[in-house]
């Protein structure tokens, strides 16, 4: 079960160590700017890979039920699915349901847990190969590793890193975990935080936070739900940015530093690398320039 890029490897590992029953991913959605019905990245691979696929708006739903229990599967293993198991399904395979996670277990539990590390400055985070339960990521943890948070990384690149991280530790584990020599540990739930859908509105910048936060946050949301703010009553799209730590006047205020865009913050500067102006590509912060002389002077 998985819908996403983040969870390619861990099907391409599986498909190429164990026999699959069948896939389980999310409906086609409308995506782009012709909104386009666009089949989940799971969807395609299973599909050049030969096998299965269902696609229910909800798992509950009783012909999914019914392809589950036709299935009969041993194990089930979620990369970043996006819906929640009832019991009778974590209950169904006799080894469980397997979840590969995007964190160290227990931080950083939910639905945004690649983000939330960059947005909460972690020099460290990984993924943990864990066997679901009923609560959201409380399950017991089979294996876990490390992988370093770079200073360049966004979620995206974090993300594709974690994702291969995440399958090849699941193939690790799988064996020993299958022959019962390796049996789950319950999490420390007292170290527990939570990483909570992201919503679009959230990628609005508040320039009287501290730059770095305001660096990290545009890391963080790259790319969605992106960063952002106002330039001339459209919104801004901020890609790459970081954070200068020099006397800066009063929030929000406009400059150009080493010639480039740059916004004051609580204690410094924010130096704008890449931009999307509304209706435009991607550009570097020089670029943009060109076509916003008044830049430093607006309001």
């Amino acid at each position: 079960m998985g819908s996403p890029d983040f969870a390619l490897p861990t099907l391409q590992a599986l498909a190429e160590n164990y026999h699959i029953a069948g896939v389980i991913t999310q409906p086609d959605r409308p995506a782009g700017r012709g909104r386009q019905l666009t089949p989940p990245p799971v969807k395609i691979l299973a599909s050049s890979l030969g096998l299965e696929v269902i696609q229910p708006e909800k798992l509950r739903e009783p012909a999914a039920q019914e392809k589950l229990q036709a299935w009969a599967p041993d194990l089930i293993v979620v990369a970043a699915f996006g819906q929640i198991l009832r019991r009778n399904v974590l209950e169904l395979p006799r080894f469980g349901c397997l979840n590969v996670h995007a964190s160290l277990l227990p931080r950083w539990r939910g639905a945004a847990p690649i983000q939330a590390a960059i947005l909460h400055g972690d020099r460290v985070t990984g993924v943990t190969i864990m066997k679901m339960d009923a609560g959201i990521d409380t399950g017991a943890i089979l294996s876990r590793r490390e992988v370093a948070i770079e200073p360049s990384d966004t979620a995206g690149s974090l993300s594709a890193r974690l994702a291969q991280a995440g399958a090849g530790l699941l193939i690790e584990t799988l064996p020993a975990y299958l022959n019962g020599r390796l049996l789950p540990q319950p999490q420390d739930d007292s170290q527990a935080t939570y990483a909570p859908m992201l919503k679009k509105e959230e990628g609005l910048l508040d320039f009287t936070q501290p730059a770095e936060a305001l660096a990290n946050r545009v890391r963080a949301f790259n790319p969605w739900p992106g960063a952002f703010t106002t330039w001339a009553g459209q919104p801004l799209k901020i890609h790459r940015a970081r954070a200068l730590h020099a006397p800066a006047a009063q929030p929000g205020q406009r400059s150009l530093i080493e010639g480039l865009p740059a916004i004051a913050t609580a204690d410094g500067w924010l130096v704008l690398d890449e931009i999307q102006p509304a209706g435009k590509r991607p550009m570097s912060g020089r670029e943009f320039l060109q076509g916003a002389r008044q830049w430093s002077s607006a309001a």
